[in-house]
């Protein structure tokens, strides 16, 4: 009996993991679709490109907030002392302007499930 539970709890986990997974996916195709109607007018994710309106997001995940070599930021973004990660990248889509005064970006992502969906994408392709 405990072997049958055991064999049915780790059949559980590894269902769970696996939907988690695909779920990430569908998230990171959503995203993608939300960020070619919405950011890419302003941005692109392709190191090394021009940058847009806005800077290019290629390695915003692993790069200081106002870091991207080449963009002008405002100067509040410019002196930010923070690196990007998933809870500031949802609090700056939902209101840039709130996050930090005197930003460039006006847009706001103002769906969670939107931005939940960009930031999988971003995640997935901007490292």
């Amino acid at each position: 009996m405990v072997k049958r539970t055991a064999m049915l709890f780790a059949g559980a986990v590894l269902g769970t993991v696996v939907a988690v997974g695909t779920a990430s996916a569908d998230d990171a195709a959503k995203g993608e679709k939300i960020f070619k109607s919405k950011c890419r007018t302003c941005h692109v994710i392709d190191n090394g490109s021009k940058h847009k309106v806005g800077p290019d997001l290629a390695g915003v995940l692993s790069r200081g907030a106002g870091k991207a070599d080449g963009y002008k930021y405002s100067k509040n973004l410019a002196k930010a002392d923070f690196n990007w990660d998933e809870e500031k990248l949802d609090t700056w889509l939902s209101n840039p302007r709130k996050f930090i005064k005197g930003t460039k970006m006006t847009f706001k992502l103002r769906k969670e499930d939107d931005r939940e969906h960009v930031i999988a994408y971003l995640m997935k392709v901007a490292k």
